[in-house]
Order: structure tokens, then C-alpha cells, then sequence
């Protein structure tokens, strides 16, 4: 918890960093934010969420002489989970075992940016979350405009327009409300905004991959954008049930506006009528399916117990490892 503002005291900041056979890219990463701390008051710890590296991270990937980093610690899973899972199993460890005033998330690969860390320790006062808003995307023109169609379909189904990702710091009292939220298991940007905790946003540009390429495709894409539409899974529900119920009522309307032109009207094609109301016959019985599918579903899932990241989380841990710290 934060007992004193930034500006009286300095901030104990845990570098939450996930990340999978990235180690080249983290090392030159923390090379670069150590030097961006130099001049901060703050004391830094690292901790790298490792999800299941195919070559786990050791103490010679970070051999330099760190001036602003206090420690790098590895936390180990047993098996790969992805982003934003690996970033719930490292909060609850924060938030069970490494004292701090605030945590900052942030990727491995470089293109979130020391210098985008620092304006997120300016502005941050321990009042909320802050998360980087994206000024500028730096992808293929074919990836930006997958995530373009992404961001349509979410807003469509939950009302939500999609402004951040990972990148953000937020206060460590934060952390004993995101740990037993269920939704953070999916996705951590959704879940702190279903939280209803406070959070703000400033402009950063996203910067470069250090090396290698993003493991990024469109499958990796489409499974990221289910999981962060399920967070809000009972407005999507809801939105999709009052759709299919009004798309059965037209249905139904369609089929009494059929009827009735087949026994007032002199002039008609023999067949229209049977044809016409067997098509919408068969809509209507769709979209009632549909509308009673998601409503046995959402109160389904209403009474079943959810995954709490801090009860379940230590099932997937294989150990922690300090690769380095201060002597």
C-alpha cells in the first residue's frame, strides 16, 4: 500500500514482465530501463513470469551491473498459459510475497518502452491505475487492420471500446481486489475495468521488438480477443439474448404478415405463401434457439464456481529463482 504520495517519498515498484524464450530482448530491455531509472528515487525489483520457456532464463542472461535494479527474480510455470494468465499468476506472488508500493506490467519484447515506464512513474500519485494508451501502432498494415475488425466486433458485443493492453502501473492495494477476481485469469486490461477500480489513461507510443518476431497471428489474435469478450460475457449474453428474441419476434411478425397477404390478396404466385412461411418458420426457430442456448448458459455459468486466481494460482508454479541482485 502506498503510505506517502511519489513526491515525499520514493516508490518500492515491482516490473511485472511475462514473457516465453524472450530473453534476449528482456535482457537489453532491463539493460535500457535501468538507465532510464538511474536518475529516479525509486527502489525496483523485476520479476519475469517464465511460461514455460523451451530455454528457461538463467543468472548469465542478465549479467550486466544494474544501478536502479534492486533484483530480478524468475517465477517458473509448469506449463505455457499465456499472456495475460501469466500476468494474474505474478500478481497474486507480488501480492503474497513481495512487499511494494506499486506494480508496473509491462512486456518483454521492447515495445513497451523504458521511457514509457518512466511517464507511467510521473504521472502515477497511488490515487489509480494508469494504462498506456496506444498513440502509435508500429504492426503490418494487415495485423493493425485485424485489430481494427477486433475492436469493432468487441464494441458491438460489450459496449466497450478497446484503448489499452498490458502496459500500466497500478497502486499494490489494488492487488487484494484483482486476485479474487475471476475475470483476471482471461484477461488483465478487462478485468481491472470490470474491477470497477479506478484507473485513468495517458498517451505512449509503442515502440520496436527488440529481436526475434511476435508470435502474434491471427489465431493467437482471435483467441486473445475471445478471451478478453468473455470477461464481459453477461453483457454479451444479454446483448445477444434481446437480439435473438427481437429477431424471433420479426420472424413471427413476418410469418402473421404472410397470412394474412395469402388470404386478402386476389393476386399470387401459387407456393409464395407455403415457401415464405417455412423460411421464416425455420429463422424463427433459430433465433429462439439461440436466445434460450444463451440464457441457459449465462445462468449456468451464474452458479458454477469460477477459477480465483488466489486460491489456484499455485498449481501452475514450478519454482522462483533471484538471478540477480544488489551485494
Amino acid at each position: 500500500m502506498v503510505e506517502d504520495s511519489p513526491a515525499s517519498s520514493p516508490l518500492r515498484v515491482v516490473v511485472l514482465i511475462p514473457l516465453r524464450d524472450d530473453w534476449q530482448s528482456a535482457a537489453v530491455l532491463l539493460d535500457h530501463l535501468d538507465q532510464a531509472l538511474a536518475a529516479q528515487p525509486h527502489r525496483v525489483e523485476i520479476l519475469i513470469v517464465d511460461d514455460n520457456s523451451l530455454q528457461e532464463g538463467t543468472p548469465a542472461d542478465f549479467s550486466s551491473r544494474f544501478a536502479a535494479i534492486h533484483n530480478i527474480r524468475i517465477l517458473r510455470l509448469r506449463r505455457t498459459l499465456g499472456h495475460q494468465r501469466a500476468i494474474a499468476i505474478g500478481l497474486v506472488h507480488i501480492e503474497k510475497s513481495i512487499p511494494c508500493d506499486a506494480v508496473l506490467v509491462m512486456d518483454g519484447d521492447g515495445e513497451d518502452t523504458p521511457a514509457g515506464a518512466i511517464e507511467l512513474l510521473k504521472v502515477f500519485t497511488g490515487d489509480s491505475a494508469i494504462f498506456a494508451k496506444r498513440s502509435r501502432r508500429t504492426e503490418s498494415f494487415t495485423f493493425r487492420a485485424l485489430y481494427g475488425l477486433y475492436k469493432l466486433v468487441h464494441y458491438l458485443l460489450t459496449g466497450v471500446k478497446v484503448e489499452v493492453g498490458n502496459f500500466s502501473i497500478l497502486p499494490s492495494r489494488y492487488l487484494g481486489t484483482l486476485v479474487v477476481t475471476s475475470e483476471l485469469w482471461n484477461h488483465y486490461a478487462a478485468a481491472m475495468i470490470r474491477s470497477g477500480l479506478l484507473m485513468t489513461t495517458i498517451p505512449i507510443p509503442r515502440g520496436h521488438r527488440i529481436a526475434g518476431k511476435s508470435r502474434m497471428n491471427f489465431v493467437t489474435l482471435a483467441a486473445h480477443g475471445m478471451s478478453a469478450i468473455s470477461v464481459y460475457g453477461d453483457v454479451v449474453g444479454v446483448r445477444v439474448l434481446v437480439a435473438s428474441m427481437l429477431g424471433s419476434l420479426m420472424a413471427a411478425a413476418g410469418i402473421v404478415a404472410v397470412i394474412v397477404l395469402r388470404i386478402f390478396a386476389n393476386r399470387a404466385v401459387p407456393g409464395w405463401a407455403t415457401l415464405s412461411i417455412g423460411a421464416l418458420a425455420i429463422i424463427f426457430i433459430q433465433f429462439l434457439s439461440l436466445a434460450l442456448s444463451f440464457t441457459f448458459t449465462f445462468l449456468s455459468n451464474r452458479i458454477n464456481l469460477s477459477f480465483v486466481p488466489l486460491r489456484d494460482y499455485e498449481m501452475f508454479v514450478a519454482g522462483v529463482q533471484d538471478v540477480w541482485q544488489t551485494g
